[in-house]
Order: structure tokens, then C-alpha cells, then sequence
């Protein structure tokens, strides 16, 4: 009991000390020793209390240490201009995070306001003729259960088509067409299967909003991908497989990425 008692009244003197120490001190002084104890919220709100306080509040000592922690890239950024107070330096950070952790909002365009159109044929030289042509619209599509732009295609009177001849060239062109026909982006125009007739094909997509040249191309990052399914002994299509890929990973990407990419090219061409 004795122990606890002295306990309580060192803490009681201590107290009394620490209350002494802060009267003596000048104004500002007080202000100084508060603002090292509150986190950048409250030195935020605390700075719209008068002008001293938002002198104070604002001063590069304050916020050198927050900013350091949490963006450490950002504060070597004072070495290129001094100038930049480390609170602006910490509120572009925050701003930058807050942005990063978006959920990107919901395409405008719908799966149900497109048309996959396919031509398939036969390159022969200088002869091209088109042995199967598929016209498919989005709200017949079967939606992959992973929620990825990847869709089969059923070539349903395959045996209305002719059969390919052994080791023959074979090229595909893919358009998506905005329905109503109010707009067309070409997935794939003339394209030259990987490997023949093994019936893989894939060409890389334009960046979006940028289709002036081929270093667009090349910076895309995405491909349209195409595939075949034969039967028959490989000589007829029955199905046809096309995609958006990523090239960064090469995954399928979700059907809300591909919508949201395809509508910066089709829906401005919408009526």
C-alpha cells in the first residue's frame, strides 16, 4: 500500500512540474511542444485557427518527419527545389495515394451494345477467299465465370463451309461494331496466324486515345487474341475464341477493363 502511494504522488509531482515548465514557457513555445505530439489531420484543422497558428503548424520541422515516413521519395524532392514546403509535398502524396486506390468507375459501354463480327479466310498468294464469316452479338455471349474478356464462339454450319487444304495460309479479321452500327474498331484487320493452320492469332491494340503512330502501338500493353477449334482432322473451324490480353502478365483482362478501353474508341463515334 505504502509503494502505491509514493507512486501516486511522484506521478502528482511530476505532473506539477510538467505544469510549471509549460507556464514559464512563452506562447509559442507551447505551441511548439504541442504541434510535435499531433498527427497531420489535427495539425491540418489546427492551422485554420489564426495565422500564427498556420505559421506554426506549417513549418518544415513539423512536417519533414511525416513526409519522410510516409513518402520518402517525395521529400528527396526538396533537394531539386528547396522551396516546396514538406506540407505541400505531403498533401500531393496523399492526393496521389488517395487517386492509386480508386476503384476505377463503371465503363459506359455495355457487352450488350456490341456486335463481334469474324471473317475467316484462305491467303493463297495473291488470291484471299473467305470461307467463314461470323457475325455475334455481345448479349448472346456467354460471360466467362472469372468475369474475363474471353469469349467461345460456336460455328454453327461449319459444314457449310469449306474445308481447309493441308498446311494453306490462313488470316482473320475481328471488328467490334457499336450496335446499330454506329461505330466499328477493327481488333484485328488481315492477320497472319502463329503458325498456320494451328489457328492462334494475336495482334497488338492501340493505346486508348492514341492512334497516331506506331510507337503508340508498341506502348499499348494489350493484344487482341484469336484462336480456332477445329474438327474434321483440323480442316474445318467449328469454334472460334477471341480475347483481350495482357501482355504484362498474359492474363485474360475482366470484361469491365476491356468495355472501358473499347468505348474510348466507339462511343465518340455514337450518334
Amino acid at each position: 500500500f505504502g509503494s502505491k502511494q509514493n507512486t501516486e504522488q511522484h506521478l502528482i509531482y511530476n505532473v506539477l512540474r510538467a505544469q510549471i515548465f509549460i507556464v514559464t514557457m512563452a506562447p509559442w513555445e507551447v505551441l511548439d511542444l504541442v504541434c510535435h505530439h499531433l498527427d497531420p489531420k489535427s495539425l491540418a484543422v489546427a492551422s485554420c485557427v489564426c495565422k500564427s497558428w498556420l505559421i506554426s503548424m506549417s513549418s518544415d520541422h513539423l512536417w519533414k518527419p511525416i513526409c519522410t515516413s510516409n513518402f520518402p521519395s517525395l521529400s528527396t524532392l526538396k533537394i531539386t527545389n528547396p522551396t516546396v514546403p514538406y506540407r505541400r509535398l505531403y498533401v500531393i502524396g496523399c492526393s496521389a495515394a488517395k487517386r492509386r486506390r480508386q476503384t476505377p468507375p463503371k465503363p459506359r459501354l455495355l457487352l450488350d451494345n456490341l456486335i463481334f463480327t469474324i471473317n475467316i479466310f484462305r491467303h493463297n498468294n495473291s488470291s484471299s477467299n473467305s470461307f467463314c464469316t461470323l457475325a455475334k452479338p455481345g448479349k448472346e455471349l456467354t460471360l466467362d465465370p472469372n468475369g474475363i474478356f474471353k469469349f467461345d464462339i460456336d460455328v454453327d454450319n461449319y459444314d457449310a463451309f469449306e474445308a481447309l487444304e493441308d498446311e494453306e495460309a490462313v488470316r482473320v479479321t475481328w471488328n467490334v461494331v457499336l450496335e446499330g452500327w454506329r461505330g466499328v474498331f477493327g481488333m484485328m484487320e488481315n492477320c497472319k496466324g502463329k503458325g498456320g493452320v494451328e489457328g492462334w492469332f494475336s495482334e497488338e491494340l492501340p493505346s486508348p486515345g492514341c492512334c497516331c503512330g506506331s510507337s503508340a502501338v508498341a506502348c499499348s500493353g494489350i493484344v487482341a487474341d484469336l484462336k480456332l477449334g477445329f474438327c474434321d482432322g483440323r480442316r474445318k473451324v467449328k469454334k472460334v475464341s477471341v480475347g483481350i490480353l495482357s501482355v504484362v502478365n498474359w492474363r485474360y483482362v475482366s470484361v469491365d477493363d476491356a468495355l472501358r478501353y473499347l468505348q474510348h474508341f466507339l462511343l465518340p463515334c455514337a450518334v
